[in-house]
């Protein structure tokens, strides 16, 4: 059965994009069947997977209006071994057309029923705000990754992402879950980021995933070769933490599905 996991945190650069090419990768490498979908306008997952957003006919902007099957606008991400719906700048007025739309938070969730079943996992990565295309991403997935780096203006806004999230499963997705933290550009020098680290696994326990994403020149360079680390240096700390986690989250899985 597929896993839809929405990547998402309304604070900008903590790494949310590059979590998404390189999970995405990562799993791939697994032998799994993925599926990234770039929601976010700025269009870096698409550049990321060596797609060039500057040359698209078709995107996720279409998708979500309907104009487009899901299948007709995917292309493959050959850099990285996995499928991608692209973004570029059209998704800018995505909101505005969708905002008088019928069902206008769940046009994701129901654009992906055609393609579900081809995959093990769908991995979206959203805009750093909480707008409609954020939501339509909460509606179509079943959990939710929250990248976040360790410092103290995190925080804050981890309780404001939380409650969003209990919002979205009251009203919207009854089965939408937190599925981990996952703390990013984390430098172990830094003795905030420790005392950060520490209140997130006493407030959260074992939602926060165990792998750490360290600060990591190899993960920065990656994108503009258009490509997964993976691909660019396999045996950097940024890739092995990223295979780590795939790991991770896979064990995760075989473990809940084990039967009591």
């Amino acid at each position: 059965m597929v896993k839809i996991l929405a990547i998402t945190n309304q604070k900008g650069g903590v790494g949310k994009t590059t979590t998404s090419v390189n999970l995405a990768a990562s799993l791939a490498a697994a032998k799994r069947r993925v599926l990234l979908i770039d929601l976010d306008p700025q269009g870096n997952a698409t550049m990321g997977s060596g797609v060039d957003k500057r040359t698209l006919q078709h995107t996720v902007y279409q998708v979500l209006l309907g104009s487009q099957r899901t299948a007709d606008v995917r292309v493959v991400a050959t850099s990285g071994k996995y499928d991608l719906i692209p973004a570029n700048r059209d998704l800018a007025g995505a909101e505005i057309e969708m905002v008088n739309l019928l069902q206008r938070e769940t046009r994701l969730k129901e654009a992906l029923r055609e393609v579900e079943g081809e995959y093990d996992f769908i991995l979206i990565d959203c805009p750093p705000a909480l707008n409609l295309l954020t939501l339509n991403g909460l509606c179509a997935a079943h959990a939710v990754m929250i990248p976040m780096q360790c410092e103290y203006y995190a925080l804050e806004g981890l309780s404001d992402l939380v409650n969003t999230i209990k919002k979205v499963r009251a009203n919207l997705n009854p089965v939408l879950e937190i599925e981990g933290l996952l703390r990013t550009m984390f430098d172990p020098r830094n003795i905030l980021a420790q005392q950060v680290s520490e209140q997130l696994q006493q407030h959260f326990g074992d939602k926060v995933y165990r792998t750490v994403i360290p600060r990591n020149v190899r993960l920065a360079e990656a994108p503009s070769f258009g490509i997964p680390a993976l691909y660019h240096d396999k045996l950097s700390k940024g890739t092995q933490a990223y295979l780590a986690l795939a790991g991770e989250m896979l064990s995760r899985d075989s473990t809940n599905a084990a039967p009591v």
